[in-house]
């Protein structure tokens, strides 16, 4: 039989094993997350429903057999990078990253600013077939509007006041390897119209120039605005979109992964800390509740800025700005109920392993890391 039929007959006898329960209260609901079932469902059973369920946890399955892969591929690259995150949404981002990769076609990595979409593209790069070749890099909006044209192109010697010799572009500059258009958004119309034909016909011409030269790039964009917008609002050209657009990532912002932050924090420390300093649980409980609205780029900030700045060698929460420690935490019934179903949760997972707690964490999906953190969240000691 193979793997994916496998898969699903689990997945169908986890289900099985959840449809005798009358309702589908909180105590059920717990009940059976500890008979190892994925899901549950309330009497009477939808079957489309069902099948929907079982479908996107074998979609889960494997984009968790993805992300794992490709992690394990770039520890034995032994990149330059890392990518830190073990969350689902995180999972995802690098399922796509998986299977985007190996390919020569082009991407459009959007995600607010700061969650990290450079690195995204590097790593596309290196796990690509253009690694060994140049990753060229054009901050779109930190270019003046007239010398953009120059700085992408190229110029000869005299095309304008100032041209002193002649300059290849960085379309040239990425010969074999990668060009990676940063806040793409922020091109003027005109811009917009020059790129797409370099793109289209895949040759470019410097300025002062008559000759037109052929191209071998791989071209990856990545924006923080909403460009389906600016379309409709006039100010991006839609064909320019497709032509980018052929595959397409979205980063998650870290209030949407906020089980990454405790990984995230261990890092910074272990990067930027002098000496053995580290989080009370009450200051890392504040920084799970707060937004981040500067995402990733804010945390790593704030920890560089704390490492500095901290006296003694223990960070609380008074040592946090004012806006994370005024953070609400206050919790609703459902809130408080979740809590609650996590914590039994956990406890189930620790005494099945005799409180192992790397097989504990394995066990639930999560990192010994996270498992740590939730551990004293919720008080729970052995």
């Amino acid at each position: 039989m193979s793997n994916c039929k496998c898969n699903l007959l689990k997945l169908y006898k986890n289900w099985v094993r959840v449809k005798s329960p009358c309702y589908g209260d909180i105590k059920t609901a717990v009940k059976v997350m500890q008979l190892g079932a994925d899901d549950f469902m309330e009497k009477p059973v939808d079957l489309m429903n069902l099948l929907e369920k079982i479908r996107n946890i074998e979609l889960s399955l494997n984009v968790q057999k993805e992300s794992v892969d490709l992690v394990e591929t770039m520890e034995k690259a032994d990149l330059p990078l890392a990518i830190i995150g073990s969350s689902y949404p995180m999972q995802e981002l690098l399922s796509l990253v998986y299977r985007i990769a190996p390919t020569e076609w082009g991407a459009l990595i959007q995600g607010e600013t700061g969650t990290g979409k450079e690195l995204v593209a590097r790593l596309i790069h290196l796990m690509g077939p253009r690694k060994e070749n140049a990753f060229v890099e054009v901050n779109c909006a930190a270019i003046p509007e007239n010398l953009f044209e120059s700085e992408l192109f190229g110029h000869e010697k005299g095309a304008f006041t100032g041209a002193v010799a002649r300059r290849r572009g960085r379309f040239l500059l990425a010969e074999g390897g990668t060009l990676f258009l940063d806040e793409v958004g922020e091109l003027s119309l005109q811009l917009q119209a020059k790129l797409l034909r370099a793109l289209q016909e895949k040759k470019v011409t410097p300025l002062g120039s008559e000759v037109e030269i052929m191209i071998d790039v791989r071209v990856l964009a990545a924006t923080n605005k909403d460009l389906k917008q600016m379309i409709m609002d006039g100010s991006f050209r839609e064909d320019l979109y497709f032509r980018l657009n052929i595959l397409e990532l979205v980063i998650p912002p870290l209030r949407d992964r906020k089980d990454d932050i405790v990984e995230l924090v261990d890092f910074f420390m272990e990067k930027y800390a002098a000496g053995s300093i580290t989080f009370d649980n009450e200051a890392m409980a504040q920084l799970v509740k707060y937004p981040f609205p500067g995402n990733v780029r804010e945390l790593e900030h704030l920890v560089q800025r704390l490492v500095t700045l901290v006296r003694g060698n223990r960070i609380g929460v008074f040592d946090l700005p004012k806006e994370i420690r005024d953070t609400s935490s206050k919790k609703g019934p459902l809130g408080e109920r979740l809590a609650e179903v996590e914590k039994e949760m956990l406890v189930h997972a620790l005494e099945q392993h005799q409180w192992v707690q790397t097989k504990a964490a394995e066990s639930l999906g999560i990192s010994e890391r996270v498992l740590r953190y939730k551990m004293n969240k919720a008080g729970i000691k052995k």
